[in-house]
């Protein structure tokens, strides 16, 4: 793409896929459109993922169209040109080390799903995992890594050697206490690779603010491009789109200066933890149970569950019977978000997919819903509700087992001999309740297994009224 100025300071964000695109980007660009261009954005992956959408947007020198739709179904749209550089992939990710180990970029960003932080219960980094053990040993030889650790391992070590200063490592994603939980990940690798020098420099010069993103975010399909060229006269091959709502809360821990991102309605703050909860335990965690039950119900997007009654109160019952009182006092209107959140999951222009939401069951568990559980059973409280979500994973998981799913499922963190192995006990339930990955310390407590014998019966009873022809669990 052309060379252009290069403004006072960069962000390298690493992936360039839709959340990014229709979240971060979104607000720099807004900050441009208010006057303030010092900041702009490069971006590329650490893997080959997307060739066709990184082509398109080199082609079009970084710019795009977001389509935005309300649940009102009113749309909009907004051409996005807050990406100033789009580096393309090659295996020593080269672009991306280069652009790292200059000066001028002060934030280094990154998206990563649940399972791509490869973290146990106690945030210890499982080295079983064949892509982290790979990376280590091609980061110890020197080479490239690409896992979210061995990527930054290697553009940190470029920056370190170029001596180009101090770096803010930005985490966008739904992990909690993210920057925390990578900084602790990113620690534990470099001192399994074995290099001191940069272990010392990465504990000097860099901080990982904690960050919570809100902005649902379908994968972009055809139809995108077509209402984008119907409605603007654009082309474009890298057009996507979102919800109309959006959120960004930073912890304010910058080490090398940021964009003045509060001045388009960035909740900068010193403890993101409550908006952390609020939005993983009433968003996502209600996200994959309308996933998982639509899914068993023979639906195929989330706006189809969400309008079910049955289904929707479901979600409903977890949120309000059994989360809303572990997580009060909060500075939100816990009542009110529940209300907008499932609000925005009935908007049936979004066409989220089941297929998406509900992947990575084995991460979501222990981080989206043991958590209440466990709070749960520490006051002495049922958890009847909240029991409800992982009961609808077990009967998916085994709709799974039994080839009954429609579309193909995918779990970074899930052994799939082992996810069989439940599936094919005498007792599912008990195998189910007594598996670490899943429930850590929970595993195995008989109030556990209890709760989720009684729910995973009231699953199967939602499922035969609901959709009497499904495929038996």
């Amino acid at each position: 793409m052309p060379t252009q100025a290069s403004p006072t300071q960069w962000i390298l964000h690493l992936g360039l896929g839709s959340f990014h695109r229709a979240h971060q980007a979104v607000y720099l660009n807004q900050l441009h459109q208010l006057g303030d261009t010092s900041w702009a954005l490069a971006g590329g992956h650490i893997r080959p993922d997307m060739p066709e959408t990184i082509a398109a947007l080199q082609a079009q020198g970084g710019a795009y169209t977001l389509e935005t739709v309300s649940p009102r179904g009113e749309h909009a749209y907004e051409r996005i040109t807050a990406i100033k550089e789009v580096i393309g992939y090659t295996p020593d990710l080269a672009g991306l080390v280069a652009k790292a180990a200059q000066a001028h970029t002060k934030i280094i960003s990154f998206t990563v799903t649940e399972a791509g932080y490869y973290l146990d219960a106690n945030d210890t980094l499982d080295f079983g995992f064949q892509d982290l053990a790979h990376d280590l040993q091609a980061v110890q030889a020197g080479h490239a890594g690409h896992t979210i650790y061995g990527a930054l391992c290697t553009l940190l070590r470029a920056r370190m050697a170029a001596q180009a200063g101090p770096v803010t490592l930005l985490n966008c994603d739904n992990l909690r206490h993210n920057g925390a939980r990578a900084r602790t990940g990113l620690l534990q690798f470099i001192t399994r690779v074995g290099d001191e020098s940069l272990l010392a420099w990465v504990q000097a010069n860099t901080t990982c603010p904690n960050g919570m993103v809100d902005r649902i975010t379908p994968r972009p399909t055809p139809a995108v491009a077509e209402r984008v060229k119907a409605a603007t006269g654009v082309v474009d091959a890298a057009s996507l789109m979102g919800e109309r709502f959006i959120q960004w809360v930073i912890e304010d821990d910058f080490i090398a200066g940021r964009p003045a991102l509060e001045r388009v309605g960035v909740e900068m703050t010193n403890d993101v933890a409550p908006f952390e909860e609020a939005k993983i335990r009433l968003l996502n965690a209600t996200h994959s149970c309308i996933a998982w039950a639509g899914t068993l119900l023979g639906m195929t997007y989330i706006h189809e569950g969400s309008l079910h009654a049955p289904t929707r109160q479901l979600a409903y019952d977890y949120v309000t019977q059994d989360t809303i009182p572990v997580l009060t006092p909060s500075p939100l209107d816990l009542p009110t978000y529940r209300d907008v959140v499932l609000e925005r999951f009935c908007n049936e222009a979004i066409a989220d997919t089941n297929q998406r939401v509900a992947m990575d069951g084995f991460s979501k568990i222990p981080g989206f819903i043991a958590p209440t559980i466990r709070q749960r059973l520490a006051r002495g409280e049922s958890v009847a509700a909240v029991a409800m979500l992982p009961a609808l994973f077990l009967a998916y998981l085994q709709r799974w087992h039994v080839g009954g799913i429609a579309y193909e499922y995918q779990d970074q963190a899930m052994d799939p001999a082992a996810a069989h192995a439940i599936c094919d006990a005498a007792d599912p339930v008990k195998a189910f309740a007594a598996n670490a990955i899943l429930w850590a310390d929970l595993a195995g407590q008989p109030a556990l297994e209890d709760a989720l014998r009684v729910a995973y019966q009231r699953v199967l009873a939602f499922v035969a009224q609901h959709a009497p022809n499904a495929v038996a669990a």
